[in-house]
């Protein structure tokens, strides 16, 4: 039987319904961050923004007190980058990633070089030990760690405990409107239990509940392991199966929703880095290849932007002094003859006004739109 093949227009619904972007969510944001296996929050603010694109009526202050709660962390997970995570899902991901978060120090990166000699069982139970007694930051963590192995390269240290030890930042650092250096300490102090079990295929089956629907080589990308493809072999029958329109083989839950690929898609203002746009190793079901560019650095950033008929095609940014705010919205060039219209202008400086409530209240707001 021949695999139904979906386009990159119903691969591109089915993602934006399984991200809660065709419909603002009733969803709680600890149910929502469950929900999406997480967040990227290399940044303390965009999850915010993130979290209000997404969800009906959502407070800045709830995402807050769920820091404070301990019920969400941010740590290394997926790519060896920051995400927001709940609690739970911080003791289940992390041994199954970490693999993903320790490949910097392979005996031929350059931190496994500069580490030559040092005993890596060593270095992590004193590395542990330290932030455990008190939250350090990097710089503090290397500075300690010097004194046992002096001449060693400091970064090398501090990133040999990152890769070892499951570090989350405390608060004050991921608060809204909070200030703070990054400390850290260890999952099993800061929460009060252990990590679970790794379990590869649970993972699996929620990046395709989250993210679907999806190959091989999707969720290698988006998880930063390799090897996965024996997995997927493994889930067998829970999953069914599906082409893109280059052929290749698409995974994914039977229940997950698949909407239609004619359902309209509302206007949304991603934040710089959120997840939807790492996701996947061909990201052609949220933008146009011609535009990865203006989208993705050279040094890193992946910058902030709005969804029109559910793809990235404009940027956005807030400048704010003591008393304005200002939103500025830059088209993206038109790649697949389908420009910004009229009624997408009107769309966006709604929900633009909208962010800056959000974002910015008690200022005076301004929208602004360039065309290149």
């Amino acid at each position: 039987m021949t695999a139904q093949v979906l386009t990159r227009r119903a691969l591109n619904r089915a993602l934006l319904a399984r991200q809660l972007l065709l419909d603002r969510s009733p969803m709680s944001p600890l149910a929502a961050i469950e929900h999406l296996v997480g967040m990227q929050a290399q940044l303390p603010t965009p999850p915010y923004f993130g979290l209000w694109t997404r969800l009906a009526n959502f407070d800045p202050g709830e995402l807050s007190q769920l820091y404070l709660d301990r019920a969400v962390v941010r740590v290394a997970l997926m790519r060896s980058t920051v995400h927001l995570v709940s609690a739970r899902d911080c003791l289940a991901l992390r041994p199954v990633l970490a693999r993903a978060v320790g490949r910097g120090l392979t005996p031929a990166s350059p931190y496994g070089k500069a580490l030559a000699g040092v005993d890596l069982a060593e270095l992590s139970a004193l590395g542990r030990r330290m932030v455990e007694e008190k939250p350090l930051t990097g710089a503090e963590v290397a500075l300690a760690l010097q004194k046992r192995w002096p001449g060693v390269d400091a970064r090398a240290l501090a990133f040999a405990v990152r890769a070892t030890v499951p570090l989350v930042q405390v608060p004050p650092r991921g608060l809204w409107g909070g200030v703070g250096q990054a400390r850290t300490t260890s999952a099993e102090a800061w929460l009060g239990q252990p990590l679970a079990e790794p379990d590869v295929a649970q993972m699996v089956r929620r990046y395709l509940a989250a993210y679907g629907p999806a190959t091989v080589r999707d969720a290698q990308a988006w998880s930063g392991l390799t090897g996965l493809g024996s997995v997927f072999a493994r889930l067998g029958d829970e999953l069914i199966t599906f082409r893109d329109e280059s052929g290749a083989q698409l995974y994914d839950l039977p229940e997950a929703p698949r909407p239609p690929a004619d359902v309209p898609a509302p206007i949304r203002f991603l934040p710089d880095f959120d997840q939807i746009l790492l996701a996947h190793a061909d990201r052609v079901r949220m933008f146009p290849a011609e535009h990865r560019t203006l989208i993705f650095t050279n040094n890193g950033i992946i910058k902030a932007s709005v969804l029109i008929d559910g793809f990235a095609r404009a940027l956005w940014e807030i400048k704010q002094d003591k008393e304005k705010a200002t939103l500025t919205i830059t088209a993206l060039p038109p790649v697949d003859h389908r420009g910004i219209t009229r009624k997408d202008h009107s769309a966006m400086e709604r929900q633009a006004r909208r962010l800056l409530e959000f974002a910015a209240p008690g200022k005076q707001h301004d929208v602004r739109s360039i065309t290149r």
